[in-house]
């Protein structure tokens, strides 16, 4: 584009938020251009990627290697194997990281780049598939390229029509848009995503299981349902959970008496002295199975406005239990 002449009485200000918006607009009208250009040989490279043995080999030089960069992270990341190979370094040794099991998919918006020109013989007599993305159809890179991504834009954002600016958006989309395609023909779903991401909050969400953060053991308040009142007590400020579970010979689970029920039971005055745990628990408790992921159990917590849940194992058991605190200490919530 070409930069408006500034009028005399517009400010520094309001010509940068003119240029700004210009550039937007242009950046807004490459991407929403790819759509009818995405078609057939889109598709074929979607099944290509899925056929091969290897990994998608991605190359560019300059911005495009910038976004090469994203785009095979973002594979990668999807359930697609991917890797940056930078062209310059490829002459020079790395091309050893590429196979005939491989595909290349090589960015570059002229088609045109020296470095990327010399390795195309080698790729092809390697075997491995070439995927070019480029905004000329008829460059080098589009006529030895076995499939051919349309990244075409008609001006860059740049005043001067020069620096990459919308061609490198309208590449970094279309790459987005290959790994999705892939992601979705593969079946990939968020626990997959997670696996890759295992550091991060939404690996913890989907990877941390209950038994991964319960307390279990001597650490879990349990009583007999004929226990005195001093000992329901006892028990609640020993294991420092709010509450203790009602439990049979056999661990069944039949109440809880929480810190909510005690205050409750001393604004009624109620006399407690030779109450029992069956006469003061709360039947019927919310419970959660050992296997479930910790984020069910801040759900349930959530939606119940309560701070704790007892974990009960494959036959119905009392094996644990869980409060808020510990989820947030285990950074799930």
């Amino acid at each position: 584009m070409t930069a408006p002449a500034p009028q005399p009485s517009e400010t520094a200000a309001q010509r940068a938020i003119a240029l700004a918006q210009e550039t937007l607009d242009i950046e807004a009208a490459a991407v929403l251009g790819l759509k009818s250009r995405v078609g057939e040989q889109f598709a074929k490279a979607v099944e290509r990627v899925l056929a091969i043995q290897g990994r998608v080999v991605v190359m560019g030089m300059g911005k495009s290697g910038h976004v090469g960069r994203k785009i095979a992270a973002t594979l990668a990341s999807t359930g697609t194997p991917a890797l940056f190979v930078h062209p310059a370094e490829a002459s020079h040794g790395d091309l050893g990281m590429i196979t005939a099991q491989d595909l290349v998919l090589a960015i570059s918006n002229s088609g045109e780049s020296q470095e990327m020109a010399v390795l195309l013989p080698v790729l092809k007599r390697l075997g491995a598939p070439l995927v070019a993305m480029t905004g000329n159809p008829d460059s080098t890179m589009a006529r030895h390229a076995d499939l051919w991504l349309d990244s075409t834009v008609s001006k860059e954002a740049c005043p001067l029509n020069l620096a990459p600016t919308a061609s490198t958006i309208a590449q970094m989309a279309l790459g987005d848009a290959l790994a999705v395609a892939l992601l979705d023909a593969r079946g990939f779903k968020a626990e997959d995503f997670a696996r890759s991401h295992p550091g991060g909050a939404l690996g913890r969400k989907l990877l941390t299981h209950v038994s991964d953060v319960m307390r279990s053991g001597d650490a879990v308040p349990r009583v007999a349902p004929q226990a005195g009142f001093s000992e329901l007590m006892r028990e609640m400020s020993a294991k420092g959970l709010g509450a203790t579970a009602i439990v049979d010979s056999d661990d069944t689970v039949l109440g809880i008496f929480t810190d909510g029920d005690l205050r409750r039971l001393v604004e009624q005055g109620r006399d407690l002295r030779s109450a029992v745990a069956a006469d003061v628990m709360h039947p019927g408790p919310r419970t959660i199975g050992l296997a479930a992921l910790a984020v069910d159990a801040a759900d349930l917590m959530e939606r119940h406005r309560i701070t704790s849940v007892l974990v009960l194992d494959a036959q119905g058991r009392l094996c644990g239990a869980v409060s808020s605190n510990d989820l947030m200490r285990a950074k799930v919530i």
